[in-house]
């Protein structure tokens, strides 16, 4: 066992994670702790782009107005409006850090549309690889960043109601104690808790279980967005074909041809993603084949090269014009609860990125929001960890290497399970079932690990855990409301639960 000591522990390699880093790196020492390689997370893999007021013909307001909209009027105002005023300074700032955003033939920032806009205001990079290409110009600048790789984040070390620290597992295994004045949890979400998904194979909820764990608030668990097009065929998922192919055009259509949103929306295509979804699964069930047209997309390669190369490793034909989609796990709205400053309930504990909730999604998230919302709170945790005074140095905790073998379903299971029971259409009979399953299998409850498992048995552990906070937020909303929905209480209940908030907090156990 080994220990290792630093002013901020950052834990995760997403964008949030990486704009974190850039504003504290050169003011103290930072480590970085990522489960796999760095360049494996959700915002790698962001085909759509990042969602700012555009400079003509929008403003602010018509921008949150959209948010709101999308977000079925579940948004905190405060952060929400916060988060749009700050969209056109936070491009600015990347431009100043030399983001590769792609331009017109003028010269100008490309701007397209997608779900939800009512304009186009979304910026992106290298055609559909807006993610990889901002992760990778992050990394370029962050060459003096001490980052630790292959270390998984096991449970965090709380003390008299702050947290110090955690402790990992490292490539090797073995135990490795980080001391910290601060760490940030910016995990990202729980995708891998369904399937099919989005979202990396590292996305396993563990920020959020290791958060919950430690006596973290967690808020808005059952607001799961179920993103309307992931590449499928013959039931196997190849990854996401970006909402922005609908904003150049695509439609969806069925097996007929027959347009599937004709008529369910105004925007069509183009409507909010908990609409699409849904509407798409029920088609599915009904027996149809789902699939994007995508004749009408000028330039479809040259402007769509990930798609292009997802579709030659799913052998699909893209002069047929027609690419086979279905729903899947997308983004987790909820999360561990944050103010502005990514400060939790514990001190020394932060959190930004999908692994926290601002508030700014509400009941579904407007496309794009994803890297606006990670890159303009990760800014405010640096901005308060920079005022942060020093705090006395900790004791490394004494752990003596324990490792339990836990009896944990296997992931294939808990997927599944979670898919049927709280997945697209929920209701109580499926959720309570699911409950009573997790509770069968959770070890010791909740409660903090007793000994030390191996890495394999902690991620099912964390998708035990994150799976039976979903199924229990879901079961007590008796209401349907945007990725939340009810087939037994099929209406928003906005006298009940407009104002609801269902919070999930353990008492704090200290750790050691």
């Amino acid at each position: 066992m080994k220990t290792c000591q630093t002013n901020t522990l950052i834990v995760g390699s997403g964008l949030s994670a990486l704009a974190a880093a850039h504003q504290l790196n050169s003011r103290q020492h930072v480590i970085l702790i990522t489960k796999c390689e760095e360049r494996d997370s959700n915002s790698y893999m962001a085909q759509g782009g990042i969602a700012a007021t555009a400079p003509e013909g929008d403003d602010w307001l018509a921008h949150f107005e959209d948010t709101l909209k999308a977000g079925h009027n579940y948004n905190s105002p405060e952060s929400t409006s916060f988060m749009i005023r700050q969209s056109r300074p936070i491009i600015d700032w990347l431009l100043s850090i030399g983001a590769p955003f792609d331009r017109d033939d003028s010269g100008g920032i490309h701007l397209t549309r997608e779900g939800g806009h009512r304009v186009s205001r979304i910026l992106h990079a290298g055609g559909d690889a807006t993610g990889a290409y901002l992760i990778n110009h992050m990394l370029s600048l962050l060459d003096s960043l001490e980052i630790h790789t292959n270390t998984q984040a096991m449970d965090l070390l709380v003390d008299g109601g702050r947290c110090f620290g955690l402790w990992a597992r490292d490539e090797h295994n073995d135990i490795v104690i980080y001391l910290a004045n601060q760490v940030i949890i910016a995990t990202g979400g729980c995708g891998q808790v369904y399937a099919p998904t989005t979202n990396n194979p590292s996305v396993t909820g563990d920020g959020l279980a290791m958060a919950y764990r430690a006596g973290a608030a967690l808020v808005d668990m059952e607001f799961v967005q179920f993103h309307p097009t992931l590449l499928s065929k013959d039931g196997q998922a190849f990854g996401l074909v970006s909402e922005a192919v609908r904003g150049e055009g695509a439609k969806l259509v069925n097996q007929k041809g027959k347009h599937i949103m004709s008529g369910v929306h105004e925007l069509e295509d183009l409507a909010p993603r908990d609409i699409v979804a849904r509407t798409l699964y029920q088609a599915k069930m009904s027996g149809d084949d789902i699939y994007l047209d995508i004749t009408k997309v000028n330039g479809f390669e040259n402007r769509f090269p990930t798609i292009t190369k997802l579709c030659q490793q799913a052998d699909i034909d893209l002069s047929k014009g027609l690419i086979p989609v279905s729903p899947g796990a997308h983004f987790l709205m909820g999360g561990i609860k944050t103010d502005l400053y990514g400060r939790t309930n514990i001190k020394g504990l932060y959190a930004c990125g999908e692994a926290a909730c601002t508030g700014v999604h509400g009941a579904n998230r407007l496309a794009s929001h994803s890297l606006l919302e990670g890159i303009t709170f990760a800014l405010n945790v640096a901005e308060a960890i920079r005022r942060e005074s020093a705090v006395q140095n900790q004791e490394p905790p004494r752990m003596i290497e324990n490792k339990v073998d836990i009896d944990c379903p296997e992931k294939a299971a808990i997927q599944q399970f979670m898919f049927e029971n709280a997945g697209i259409i929920r209701h109580q009979e499926g959720l309570e079932t699911l409950i009573h399953w997790f509770e069968d299998h959770l070890p010791q409850g909740l409660d903090t690990m007793v000994g030390q498992p191996s890495k394999a048995a902690m991620e099912r552990i964390n998708l035990l855990t994150v799976g039976w906070l979903i199924a229990t937020s879901a079961l007590q909303r008796t209401e349907s409301r945007g990725s939340h929905f009810r087939s037994d209480y099929p209406e928003k209940n906005d006298k009940e639960w407009l104002e609801q908030k269902i919070v999930k907090e353990r008492r704090a156990v200290e750790s050691y």
